[in-house]
């Protein structure tokens, strides 16, 4: 570089600043110097950043630097070639220049070795001179003779026969008329080829030797200088720099080195052809390659070609093994291998040399595909894991198809898209060889059974999409399709697991039972209102469900209506004990008291205690005992949860089930045309969403019977049942004014404020308005069954329609209770009897003579029951508690009914009298005559009583 013009200052002038600035610039490659120095001193920069990146010591570089201006100053030709450099230094340096012997001897003798390849190993040497040349260099190497027994003038004429050997060389013409060429192009190239890759190494970073210095595109300008010495071309260097950086990446794995690599070795494939000359120097610079067992000689270009070549073809032989850990560097070696002319592309016009590159990768699939599944039988073969060996086997071979579509098919495609479809085979024939034994020794879901079949279905159903889209890649669907043959799995498993799941139906349903049996109706927490045993059934079931899509094993519709019907029938029973558990609400109402008339002149002699009583058995006295209210309320909340929880169960299978659908879509494709698929698949998924309908409805359904027949029977017992002694049988005792229903209220209060404690929001206002309905039906009841303590004036009524509303603004709760249009609606059966007592005695009669007739011609509508406006039930029962002495004088003469005051209205236990039943009271008003005197009133009041019938009849409605 001295030599071809650039300016050098002394080092010690910028010692310590150019080792800070290098220093640094080599650790932290973002500071950027802030002034562009001038040409000369940044040229000595770049040098001094050389020195250092080769690692030349500065006392070195001072000792090379003095002789090199000695040389210079006496150079009377233009160029200086390599050997003079060499006799300079030697004459120049001593060994008093290094810190020690060992360095100084190192030195010494790569300058000798220098000297030797260029003059003693020259072929146009002759033979006196080569005699000449051996016997200096041998007293050079001899450190005894050279540095302590020779003079300096002994050294200085040893050199000057060298000197004047190495000039008759220099003046030698080039073989190839080239510009600049020097003898020592052509005869020298190996040492300056070696020389420039020395050169071509200092841009890596000494600190990062996976890095290029930020210096670099600067020191290859500088170092091209050295070009006319060397004898290096444009290609020759863009070749050598390419091999660097190849040769540089092999030792750093660095993947932007084998970028730029690929760059520079693009440049050599996309230069222009040499000319004459330069092609000849180019075929001169020869390397001596062995392949296949014998020795080629190669031009340079050619051997660094052949020889990264070689190490790609080493790599991509078995390219799971290379690159798995860092996959991104296989394309770039593809592309390297590209570039050099391995691999051509199917763009290429030479099909020959197409079909070469696509066998070239068949043969790396092959070999690397077998490579890497001989390294994981080994693994598995080597493993300490309790899971069975054919299990890891088919998991491994699971994670090398995976790798060989994303990471290596794509790359590959280009050159054989045939590639997946081998691997896919070799995997799966290396598989299926080991896995037919085991499934003839199949017989049961034991561990190793799920463990082997679920393996061996995950990666036949991966190699199987794989393959269809190789087949599809290759475009091959208008052809026969060859198929894989499948592991079937199915034909196995199928039958094994409708046994487990038989076996986990018993199961279930025996756990059912027992979670009913431990029960005690209390809530889980104050935010978990539900009862335990339900969360239990439904925990069950949903590890039941996840254990069946857990094992990863091909299902059919078969195997659903099994899991569907385990669900079904759990629930079910579920269901069933619940609503036994319950008991009928009939149980809870009051029996009938006996009809009687009221009298105000009856004089109370010896009263008549009802003496017989219908007593509830003990097994329904225990029932009710149990059926308490807050237990009937979490039973309600229990069945609330069924109708929330069912539907996430649904969803759940659902979506289980469509996740296991494709793969059995994708194996029905493989074998049945496409018209015929969408047939089957319509009438599939309407199978598939009838069964769920049908299970999960019917569960809703049953759930939500069973809800209301409870959120019922809340309502009838806290008003019949655990109200009655504190309402039933008080409201309106002996006179309406000193009993009013608001007294009554704060029971209802206390028992609504425990209810909205225990019950769930979402069923809360349903069992607000059970316990709303059955307080009419309480009051209804007192009205018309009130029994001989309860008879009501027309001033009564007025007090009791004040109660009625009462009642109703109570369940308001000014609105935020029960919504007003529900509640007036629910009264209106109220209200409507109550509006019966305000009608003319006259009226009732007569609408009680029409009823009875209409039973006499077996044309009663009235369902046993039920009370229903204007039958003659209701007409009676009106008549009886009308404080009316005309009421009490027709139902004697009519009926023979006692007077009220005859009988102990005290409430005991449930009781019917012996007095004559509502039926035959009724089958007596149809044989009685009346007397002509009552029939022409009642003919003579025919049009009013008509009147007002039609106007209760028109309320009815």
């Amino acid at each position: 570089m001295y030599f071809s013009g650039v300016e050098m200052f002394p080092v010690e002038d910028r010692k310590k600043e150019k080792n800070s600035k290098f220093l640094s610039r080599l650790k932290s490659k973002r500071e950027k110097p802030h002034s562009r120095p001038q040409l000369s001193e940044r040229h000595s920069e770049l040098v001094d950043t050389i020195r250092a990146q080769m690692q030349i010591s500065e006392a070195m570089d001072a000792c090379i630097r003095r002789n090199m201006v000695q040389l210079t100053a006496r150079r009377t030709c233009g160029q200086i070639d390599l050997p003079q450099i060499s006799l300079e230094l030697l004459i120049g340096i001593f060994r008093s220049d290094f810190p020690n012997e060992k360095s100084y001897i190192q030195w010494k003798s790569r300058q000798v070795n220098i000297l030797e390849e260029l003059l003693y190993f020259s072929a146009e040497l002759p033979e006196t001179e080569r005699v000449i040349i051996k016997s200096c260099l041998a007293k050079i190497r001899d450190t005894k003779e050279w540095d302590v027994a020779m003079s300096p003038a002994q050294r200085v004429e040893i050199i000057s026969s060298i000197r004047q050997v190495a000039s008759k060389a220099f003046f030698q013409q080039g073989k190839f008329g080239l510009q600049n060429e020097t003898y020592y192009w052509q005869a020298a190239y190996h040492l300056n080829i070696r020389l420039y890759e020395k050169l071509l190494n200092g841009v890596f970073d000494i600190l990062d030797e996976g890095q290029l210095i930020e210096e670099a595109d600067a020191i290859l300008s500088l170092i091209k200088l050295t070009w006319s010495t060397l004898g290096i071309t444009d290609k020759l260097h863009d070749a050598l720099y390419g091999w660097a950086l190849v040769q540089q990446f092999v030792d750093t794995a660095e993947g932007t080195l084998l970028e730029h690599a690929v760059l520079q070795l693009q440049r050599v494939v996309s230069a222009k052809e040499d000319d004459c000359n330069e092609g000849q120097y180019m075929n001169s610079i020869t390397c001596l390659k062995e392949r296949n067992g014998s020795q080629k000689k190669l031009n340079l270009v050619q051997s660094i070609f052949l020889s990264i070549g070689t190490w790609c073809d080493s790599k991509l032989q078995d390219y799971h093994l290379h690159f798995s850990e860092k996959p991104v560097h296989f394309k770039k070696v593809v592309a390297l291998a590209s570039t050099i002319g391995m691999l051509s592309s199917a763009d290429c016009a030479d099909k020959v040399i197409v079909n070469a590159s696509r066998e070239k990768i068949k043969r790396y699939v092959e070999r690397s595909v077998e490579a890497a599944i001989g390294r994981v039988a080994i693994t598995v073969l080597e493993s300490k894991e309790r899971t069975h060996p054919l299990a890891l086997l088919a998991n491994q071979l699971r994670l090398i198809a995976d790798r060989e579509l994303k990471i290596f098919f794509p790359v590959l495609r280009q050159w054989s898209p045939e590639s997946m479809m081998i691997s896919v085979q070799k995997l799966h024939q290396f598989f299926g060889e080991r896995l037919i034994p085991f499934l003839k020794g199949v017989s049961s879901l034991s561990e190793d059974a799920r463990s082997v079949l679920a393996a061996a279905y995950a990666l036949d159903n991966e190699l199987g999409q794989l393959y269809t889209s190789a087949l599809e890649e290759q475009k091959v669907q208008h052809s026969p399709r060859p198929y894989l043959d499948h592991y079937q799995i199915e034909k196995v498993s199928g039958p094994l697991i409708i046994d487990w799941v038989i076996g986990q139906h018993t199961h279930i349903l025996e756990w059912t039972r027992r979670a009913l049996e431990l029960e005690d109706w209390e809530p889980l927490s104050f935010h978990k209102r539900q009862a335990a045993s339900i969360v239990e059934v439904f925990r069950i079931l949903e590890e039941t469900v996840d254990q069946l899509f857990g094992m990863n094993l091909p299902l059919d519709i078969t195997h659903l209506q099994a899991l569907l019907s385990i669900v079904f029938h759990s629930l079910d029973a579920y269901l069933q004990r619940v609503l036994n558990q319950l008991v009928e609400k009939n149980h809870l109402y009051p029996s009938a008291p006996p009809l009687t008339r009221y009298t105000e002149t009856a004089i109370p002699l010896i009263k008549k205690r009802l003496n017989e009583y219908k007593i509830l058995d003990d097994i329904m006295i225990d029932r009710l005992n149990e059926l308490t209210i807050p237990k009937l309320c979490i039973r309600l909340n229990t069945l609330q949860y069924i109708q929330k929880q069912v539907g996430v169960l649904e969803d759940d299978i659902r979506n289980s089930w469509a996740a296991v659908r494709p793969s059995l879509n994708q194996t029905q494709a493989e074998e049945e045309p496409v018209e015929i698929l969408e047939s089957d698949s319509l009438t599939h998924n309407e199978t598939v969403d009838e069964l769920f309908g049908t299970t999960f409805n019917i569960i809703r359904d049953t759930a939500k019977d069973i809800g209301l027949k409870t959120c019922d029977l809340i309502g009838t017992r806290v008003v019949f049942w655990d109200l009655r002694d504190a309402f039933l049988f008080h409201l309106y005792r002996g006179n309406v004014e000193s009993t009013r229903l608001e007294n009554f209220l704060p029971d209802f209060d206390t028992v609504l404020d425990n209810v909205c404690g225990v019950i769930d929001d979402a069923v809360r206002d349903v069992v607000v308005l059970s316990i709303y309905k059955a307080s009419l039906e309480g009051f209804v009841w007192v009205l018309l069954d009130g029994g001989p303590c309860r008879a009501f004036s027309d001033s009564d009524i007025i007090l009791m329609e004040e109660d009625l509303l009462t009642l109703k603004e109570f369940f308001i709760a000014d609105g935020e209770g029960l919504p007003e249009s529900l509640v007036e609606q629910e009264a209106k059966f109220a209200e409507r009897i109550l509006h019966m007592f305000s009608l003319q005695t006259e009226t009732v009669i007569q609408m009680l003579m029409t009823a009875s007739e209409l039973i006499s011609m077996g044309l009663d509508s009235d369902k046993q029951g039920h009370t229903n406006l204007g039958d003659a039930h209701t007409l009676i029962r009106v008549l009886c508690h009308k404080k009316d002495r005309e009421a009490s004088k027709f139902l004697k003469v009519q009926y023979q009914l006692p007077m009220s005051s005859d009988y102990d209205d005290t409430p005991l236990v449930d009781s019917t009298s012996r007095l004559p039943r509502m039926s035959e009271v009724l089958k007596r008003s149809t044989s009685i005559r009346w007397n002509k005197k009552r029939q022409s009133s009642f003919k003579s009041m025919k049009k009013k009583i008509q009147g007002a019938t039609n106007e209760i009849r028109n309320v009815g409605r």
